[in-house]
């Protein structure tokens, strides 16, 4: 209610305090191998709009899901900075994204592919102390020593996450536009190869497929009894 985000083609999301129209923070970095030292950097001479366009956000009130160019960012709003990324989600750009109830993320994309995200923290690994070099030989590095316990603390209390593929949904031939997620009922895809694809839970219709023969096996045998 009071706070929304934009996004825009040279790759700049905006989050604004709906009261007065400021700015509560900004993020530009997306492609900036720097900030993401988890992603390894690409070689590039220039980018093109495509590769650092927004072109679609979605937010379960805690983060702001993010499809920027061919990849998905994940955007803390209480952090203000990203907590997860998957540069190369797609093949080509992304075009629309959904976050699901169970830390799930649905994507679509111009190559023609319907894919499925989770959410998942990352196991954290004890950090190494800080070596304070040529200052440590003559007891100077001891100053240091409570500083480095507090960035280690901080390190150790800031979970890290990342985007995990779960699921790949292939029938379509060309860029999947959109699609329209229905719950338990299913999910509906559309495409420009003029298919409109209707998908269900697998694993879900299989149980309840096997909970209706036992429905019917069970009504068969009273009657017969």
């Amino acid at each position: 209610d009071l706070t929304f985000v934009t996004g825009s083609h040279v790759g700049e999301l905006i989050v604004w305090d709906a009261l007065d129209w400021t700015k509560q923070a900004s993020e530009c970095n997306f492609w900036d191998s720097s900030v993401h030292p988890d992603v390894q950097p690409e070689i590039k001479l220039s980018q093109s709009p495509n590769e650092t366009s927004v072109k679609h956000l979605t937010s379960d009130e805690e983060c702001v899901f993010a499809a920027v160019g061919k990849g998905i960012y994940v955007y803390n709003l209480q952090m203000k900075r990203v907590i997860a990324c998957q540069r190369t989600a797609h093949d080509s750009s992304v075009l629309h994204i959904e976050k699901l109830p169970n830390r799930q993320l649905i994507s679509c994309s111009e190559d023609g592919s319907v894919r499925i995200w989770e959410l998942r923290e990352k196991q954290q690994l004890t950090a190494e102390p800080v070596p304070t070099g040529f200052f440590n030989m003559w007891g100077f590095g001891r100053a240091n020593k409570q500083a480095n316990q507090a960035a280690k603390k901080m390190q150790e209390n800031t979970p890290m996450y990342f985007l995990e593929l779960v699921g790949d949904l292939i029938g379509h031939s060309s860029a999947v536009q959109m699609f329209l997620y229905f719950g338990e009922l299913g999910l509906a895809t559309c495409s420009a190869d003029h298919l409109i694809i209707l998908w269900k839970d697998g694993e879900r219709e299989s149980k309840l497929r096997s909970l209706t023969l036992f429905q019917k096996l069970a009504r068969n045998g009273n009657s017969q009894l």
